[in-house]
């Protein structure tokens, strides 16, 4: 669906002074009401449960954000594995140990037919969902890799999605064409003067052309588009902000498609700085739960990067989808390598261990909830 304005337009009337004001002078009355309006997305009720006066209201927030996911999504939990395929980047990103500025990482490419191989061992352990990983590396895996790739396993798997580097709509379109139906894209931080901090020098400088690659995707017919902040860079408050607001903004001008958010959460990495702004568990809870209750619709995402148990806290009162068993190394599951991965994985239980523990919660892993009607 195209329209006059995009998101970068909305962003840009949100100033972070703005935001900042707005989520400070919540009250504990725009607390109440805020709660009381749950299942609606407004910039007011959001940044009143996003605000510190929100602090005191978490048990009722976790409720509220349970009943939504309960309403919304039953007992169904989706499980999917990423595979990475390259670790070489040309970005500069300060956080993540691919950059080009870390001489120590030891790179690996897989060729389409050893990725075929990666596809195929994780296709054996029961997972019907994948989502192909690299970093920003055109030479070794340019958009027709991912064309090539996704033809020759699509038969594996019930979805096959990507998060890779910011393509054009020619580029998503080819993929779609060729059996890719979703993209995960992270702005990382949706303020401009950390973006450009963190974010030293190459092509994932350009902030505008990152947003709108979402769109982008969007239009090309993709089934699933997800969203993410990386937690840890900025202020946790204004960054989901926000991402609500682009969650917001996806769903009722791409409304074909369906938005994923993602939470990752700063993790120890090599090469990567640390986080300069931690995220403590409890926050971490607060902000799903207020985007929760703002985004009923949205499916959410916990991936490896947090621990046993909290995981599963979280699939209880939030989270409709994870990960597991997963290796951030391209060429992790079929192979030895001494390539580096992308950040530390905290659970690493493999998918059947993680399946039985979501189930004897009385909850459904799900490895396949769909088929096309038509192609």
């Amino acid at each position: 669906m195209s329209c006059n304005t995009n998101f970068v337009d909305i962003l840009n009337q949100w100033p972070p002074e703005r935001v900042r004001e707005l989520i400070s002078a919540a009250s504990a009355h725009d607390v109440e009401q805020a709660l009381r309006n749950a299942g609606r997305m407004s910039p007011q009720n959001l940044a009143a449960l996003l605000s510190p006066a929100a602090d005191g209201f978490l048990e009722q927030l976790a409720e509220l954000s349970e009943h939504w996911t309960r309403q919304r999504f039953g007992r169904a939990v989706q499980f999917f594995a990423p595979l990475y395929v390259s670790n070489f980047c040309i970005n500069g990103c300060r956080y993540c140990g691919f950059n080009t500025a870390t001489k120590e990482c030891v790179r690996n490419a897989l060729t389409v037919d050893q990725a075929v191989a990666e596809a195929e061992c994780l296709a054996q352990q029961g997972f019907k969902n994948i989502l192909l990983v690299s970093g920003e590396d055109r030479k070794n895996t340019p958009p027709e890799y991912f064309a090539e790739l996704a033809g020759r396993i699509r038969r594996h798997f019930a979805s096959i999605q990507i998060e890779i580097y910011a393509l054009s709509s020619e580029e998503y379109n080819l993929l779609a064409q060729n059996g890719i139906d979703g993209v995960t894209m992270f702005q990382e931080s949706y303020n401009r003067s950390i973006y450009a901090d963190v974010h030293a020098y190459g092509p994932k400088r350009d902030f505008d052309n990152r947003i709108d690659a979402v769109e982008r995707a969007a239009s090309a017919g993709m089934t699933f588009v997800g969203l993410g902040a990386l937690l840890g860079i900025s202020n946790w408050r204004d960054e989901c902000f926000y991402l609500g607001l682009h969650a917001d903004y996806i769903q009722k001008h791409y409304w074909r498609s369906c938005v994923s958010i993602s939470f990752p959460r700063m993790r120890p990495a090599f090469g990567g700085a640390p986080a300069p702004y931690p995220v403590s568990d409890r926050d971490f809870v607060h902000l799903i739960c207020a985007l929760r209750v703002n985004l009923p619709d949205a499916i959410m995402i916990l991936s490896t990067r947090e621990v046993p148990g909290f995981r599963e806290k979280m699939v209880r009162i939030a989270v409709t989808k994870i990960s597991a068993g997963a290796k951030t190394t391209p060429g992790g599951y079929s192979v030895e390598t001494e390539a580096e991965a992308q950040f530390d994985v905290a659970d690493k239980r493999p998918l059947a261990e993680v399946a039985r523990a979501i189930a004897s919660m009385g909850f459904d892993p799900v490895m396949k909830d769909w088929d096309r009607a038509y192609d």
